[in-house]
């Protein structure tokens, strides 16, 4: 059995957008990503690949749920980012399988990265975060220990909505696959 063809289908993809759309909305409205948005789309990616694709079809969607869910658990235990958009990415997982939630974690990364030098330019951060960069990144080459240098000034670290830059990865990865 082949399997599903996750990107290229016309009900995954238009609910793939509105959902997206709702949560980039809800993330830069409210600062989060309604549960409610979430586990329903895991849940309709299970019944609907297990109608579809049977029991191969539940086993890839529930794989891509997991490897969503795993690409960015690390980032919110740390506190980079929030639970919502954890579950959101499980949630594109469970819609896309795990070929597919890989390609949208590696979008979304870069966007991320893009829109996350944006805000720290826009809020005044770029240059004094870049230098203790730079900085660290010396003491790791000449010491072999990473070492934390903290700013010079305490601040508020920007708040970025992931949301959206979860949503702009994902579908520029669809939008790619589906051109190839």
């Amino acid at each position: 059995m082949t399997c599903p063809n996750f990107s290229s289908n016309a009900i995954i993809i238009t609910l793939l957008v509105g959902i997206l759309i709702t949560a980039s909305v809800t993330d830069l409205r409210a600062h989060r990503i309604s549960n409610r948005l979430t586990y329903s789309t895991m849940l309709f990616g299970l019944i609907f690949y297990s109608l579809t694709a049977g029991f191969f079809g539940f086993l890839q969607s529930l794989s891509g749920l997991f490897l969503g869910l795993a690409l960015l658990i690390v980032f919110y235990l740390v506190g980079g980012m929030g639970a919502g958009d954890v579950k959101l990415m499980a949630a594109v997982g469970s819609l896309l399988g795990p070929q597919g939630v890989f390609a949208a974690f590696l979008g979304t990364a870069l966007i991320g990265g893009i829109y996350a030098l944006i805000i720290l330019a826009a809020k005044g951060y770029l240059m004094d975060t870049m230098k203790r960069f730079v900085l660290m990144l010396k003491t790791f080459f000449m010491t072999k220990k990473f070492i934390y240098i903290p700013p010079p000034r305490p601040e508020k670290a920007p708040l970025l909505c992931y949301g959206v830059a979860i949503s702009l990865g994902t579908l520029a990865s669809v939008a790619y696959r589906m051109i190839l």
